[in-house]
């Protein structure tokens, strides 16, 4: 089910902040906060916590729901995530059926508190049709950069319509933080490139990466379906072995998120085939790595991800220039 009230919000905020504009409109009333009173914002998973932290600086305190591993396809919120969710002045999510199960809790809270949809910002045209839902789009949607800017704007426009005494340093903040994405997306581009063209095929565990490979041109071999609640059977392994096997892949890969056990099962079966396949490393899908590393940040489990499958797929890291130190956050204005 979409929810159509934090999609026209959405909408109409990240135009609004794009083009420069200042507080959004809403269809419910926003809590505001002072300058210094600090927001307290609930994420459902890493991805968006770490906009809201690259937009917020210290002008709120955020927290994600999910952390480093958990899968958001089958997490359901708990008693105490309930609790938290409806202490929050603002909670901001995904969208697009990843946290299928939070549906009834957002429900509840919509009349209260400011609740977005940040991926649900993306114009449809752009977004991948769900294979197994056909009136659902594919909600991995951070895997493309260039797209992941409409949630970006959105999560921005989100903070400014529910704190709008602190509007111009979360738009300044915005700012840096999409110029710091687009610096990564142009070094995955360098970095990816290196792959020789028949080697571009990703296959991984579940059908996380059809916007990375639409971005970066690779074609993607998801072994469950888009979400990880769609279970591989048999006749799944063995055809994505064959494939391996005929197209003499170098690699394959297991996520963070989801069990190794498929991909293992899938490397029996290539070597059944008189081929070896090896496990090209740990990619991360619906989650992040762990807070206060590298790989805990949007970016780095981006760069981790690129590097693993360039690497591993025979591409090089050398030619890449490198990303650029990360910028300062814009401070408060007085």
């Amino acid at each position: 089910m979409q929810h159509t009230f934090s999609r026209r919000r959405l909408l109409a905020g990240a135009t609004a902040l794009s083009l420069g504009a200042g507080i959004v409109s809403s269809v419910h009333r926003p809590r505001s906060v002072s300058a210094g009173s600090g927001l307290n914002v609930i994420a459902t998973t890493g991805q968006v916590a770490d906009a809201v932290r690259g937009i917020a600086g210290d002008l709120v305190s955020v927290a994600a729901i999910m952390g480093p591993g958990v899968d958001p396809h089958t997490y359901t919120p708990s008693q105490g995530d309930i609790e938290r969710l409806s202490n929050a002045d603002a909670i901001l999510y995904s969208g697009l059926e990843l946290e299928g199960r939070f549906d009834e809790v957002f429900e509840s809270l919509e009349s209260e508190k400011t609740i977005v949809a940040v991926a649900e910002s993306i114009p449809p045209e752009q977004l991948v049709a769900s294979p197994q839902y056909p009136d659902q789009f594919d909600p991995h949607v951070w895997f493309d950069p260039a797209i992941w800017d409409f949630a970006i704007a959105a999560a921005a426009a989100a903070l400014v319509e529910a704190d709008p005494d602190n509007a111009a340093t979360y738009e300044a903040n915005a700012t840096i933080y999409r110029d710091q994405v687009r610096a990564f997306d142009a070094y995955a581009t360098q970095v990816l490139g290196t792959v020789a063209p028949e080697r571009r095929v990703l296959v991984t565990a579940h059908d996380a990466f059809n916007y990375f490979g639409r971005r970066y041109g690779f074609e993607v071999v998801g072994i469950q379906g888009i979400s990880t609640e769609t279970e591989a059977g048999v006749n799944d392994l063995q055809m994505v072995a064959q494939l391996i096997a005929d197209r003499q892949i170098p690699a394959i890969f297991v996520e963070s998120s989801v069990s190794g056990s498929t991909i293992e099962a899938v490397q029996a079966a290539v070597r059944d085939r008189g081929f070896e396949v090896v496990i090209g490393g740990q990619l991360y899908s619906d989650a992040m790595g762990d807070e206060g590393t590298p790989e805990g940040t949007y970016v780095g489990m981006f760069t981790a991800n690129v590097n693993t499958i360039a690497t591993s797929l025979g591409g090089s890291l050398t030619p890449a220039t490198p990303l650029p130190a990360t910028p300062a956050v814009a401070t408060p204005l007085s």
